[in-house]
């Protein structure tokens, strides 16, 4: 298949079912099987999409197909005229469309080489344009036309019909399998196949290795010759080339190049991680800015922040962004050093090349080149440990 348009019905069998949404909407590694039929038929050469779908399910069938492809999906009343221009708008040398009737499944490669019998017919068939920009201009009833003037592709093409929603579990490990062949194909390193899930909708770059564990969903790009896993969730996630990503928990948020993410680092929605930046073991970002070549070694909380260039973070450090009634933010300048236990209570700003001393609570802002230093002086009090030594219980008995 190649330079093709594609007509998709979304057949509504929730009554036959008894589920809320069609079959094609419903679940594979928690994404839809209509996501992986069009990212297969995008691979096939597809580049125009017909959507014919009920009304109340066209939201979320639109999300099954990526933003930037030519899509069209008209309300009832007019799907033969929309269907007409789309047909005529196509390019003169396509000859052959596709036409997917319910929900199927197709793979790279059909699961047995020799199969017994006659082949099995599945809900894709190829049609001539012309012949139903023919049919369109009388009334006609489409199965009847596919019948009469469709090729079905069968198990033989590696596409298969799904007849129940007792069947979806039994695809899910061929998909998996076979989403993750095809990037072993592009150059992608993977340790466990039984144990490393990729939606369809991700991308990953040459050299990059996935290790077990790994679970990789939605939008997620990851670049060349990283390291990903293991035991790392990644959900819209942007990874820059050579960055490692280990035992991570990450959303909607970017990761610069030659990057260090992890161990057990949490990276929440609204983040964007610099260049050559350190976010190491029980460290968790949130809505903030980490500028290139930032340090955050361990067990600091960064929500709400903007953070400079080659800025070191001490263990503990806490940005305390919440005063209950609304969030602030932190600013953290370029060349800054953060002492180890401090916190800083946002609104604040820490200027350019500035310390904070360790252990304290920072409530203003610290101006450029500046040592804050906001604790309590020290006192000792001589032989308090031997006034106050607990009596040592008698023993029993």
């Amino acid at each position: 298949m190649s330079e093709l348009s594609a007509i998709v019905f979304v057949p509504d069998d929730t009554g036959k079912t008894g589920y809320d949404r069609p079959m094609m909407l419903q679940n594979i590694m928690g994404t839809p099987l209509l996501t992986w039929l069009a990212n297969a038929l995008l691979a096939g050469g597809v580049g125009r999409f017909f959507l014919v779908c009920h009304e109340r399910f066209k939201r979320e069938a639109r999300a099954c197909f990526p933003e930037d492809v030519e899509f069209r999906c008209p309300a009832a009343d007019c799907v033969s005229d929309e269907l007409h221009v789309f047909l005529s708008t196509a390019e003169e040398s396509e000859e052959e469309l596709i036409v997917v009737t319910g929900p199927a499944v197709i793979l790279p490669f059909a699961l047995d080489d020799e199969p017994d019998g006659a082949p099995l017919e599945s809900n894709v068939t190829s049609v001539r344009r012309q012949a139903l920009m023919d049919a369109l201009d009388d009334k006609f009833i489409f199965t009847e036309f596919l019948k009469e003037h469709g090729v079905p592709y069968t198990d033989r093409d590696g596409v298969y019909a799904v007849s129940s929603m007792q069947e979806l579990p039994h695809w899910q490990p061929v998909l998996g399998l076979a989403h993750l062949e095809q990037l072993a194909r592009q150059g992608v390193e993977i340790w466990d196949y039984n144990n490393t899930y990729v939606d369809p909708t991700v991308s990953v770059g040459a050299g990059t290795a996935l290790l077990p564990g790994t679970i990789l969903r939605g939008g997620t790009r990851i670049g060349k010759n990283c390291t990903i896993g293991p035991n790392t969730f990644l959900e819209d996630v942007r990874v820059g080339d050579g960055s490692s990503v280990r035992a991570t928990h990450a959303f909607s948020s970017s990761i610069g190049y030659d990057a260090q993410v992890g161990p057990f680092a949490y990276i929440r929605p609204g983040s964007t991680i610099g260049n050559g930046v350190k976010v190491g073991d029980f460290v968790e970002v949130k809505n903030s800015v980490v500028g290139d070549g930032t340090k955050i070694a361990h067990l600091t909380y960064v929500g709400d922040s903007d953070v400079g260039e080659r800025v070191n973070f001490g263990c503990g450090t806490v940005t305390v962004n919440y005063d209950r009634a609304q969030k602030h933010r932190t600013v953290i300048g370029n060349d800054a050093f953060i002492g180890c236990n401090t916190n800083l209570v946002a609104p604040v700003t820490v200027g350019d090349g500035a310390y904070t001393a360790a252990g304290s609570t920072i409530t203003d802002d610290v101006p450029a080149q500046a040592l804050a230093v906001a604790r309590a002086h020290q006192s000792n009090k001589k032989d308090w440990a031997a006034k106050h030594k607990l009596k040592q219980p008698k023993p029993e008995g």
